[in-house]
């Protein structure tokens, strides 16, 4: 890939860093802190929301945020045509 190439695909793939981790951090730290006591008003499986989330809720947010970035990449490799380096 030439130089200009390879910053727009830097470019793009920060920006999808950013993104996901900043959802990453509303979930584990803003609904599972922040926000937990007026989550706790409502209830997922028998269980205080606000409390889900600071145990369970942000670790499948994770998991999926890991999955959406593995789509996201997979896609941006096609875009730009590049070469994977792994078998």
């Amino acid at each position: 890939m030439s130089t200009e190439v390879t910053k727009m695909y830097w470019r793009q793939n920060i920006w999808y860093l950013s993104v996901l981790l900043l959802i990453w951090f509303i979930v584990s730290f803003g609904f599972g802190i922040l926000w937990a006591d007026w989550l706790n008003q409502f209830r997922i499986g028998g269980f205080k929301l606000g409390f889900w989330f600071a145990q369970q809720g942000s670790i499948y947010c994770f998991i999926a945020i890991i999955v959406v970035y593995v789509i996201l990449m997979n896609r941006l490799d096609q875009k730009f045509k590049a070469k994977k380096t792994m078998p």
